[in-house]
């Protein structure tokens, strides 16, 4: 039974490290890009170690999202962006809001 305590408690600490990798990513993303005005998500999926995909959807719905960028990102052990293909460049100005 410990075994599979274990294991689940691990799972989910795995969930949690992606989870935080993923915010992390996303958040350095939208820092350089800037926030689109109809942003919906940002979708980051991990290829393999370091390696992610990141998808930047826009749309006034869900159901009429589309891809509006997408980047193959390569980062370090921390989850810094080392590098961006296509080059990550400012595309919009930073909302802030309050």
């Amino acid at each position: 039974m410990a075994t599979k305590q274990q294991d689940k408690q691990h799972a989910e600490q795995e969930n949690q490290k992606h989870e935080q990798r993923s915010a992390l990513i996303g958040g350095h993303v939208i820092r350089v890009l800037g926030q689109p005005e109809d942003l919906r998500r940002l979708d980051v999926r991990q290829l393999w170690e370091n390696h992610y995909r990141v998808n930047v959807l826009v749309g006034v719905s869900t159901t009429c999202a589309r891809v509006a960028h997408s980047y193959f990102l390569v980062t370090d052990s921390e989850g810094n962006v080392v590098t961006a293909e296509p080059k990550l460049s400012k595309q919009y100005p930073l909302v802030v809001k309050l």
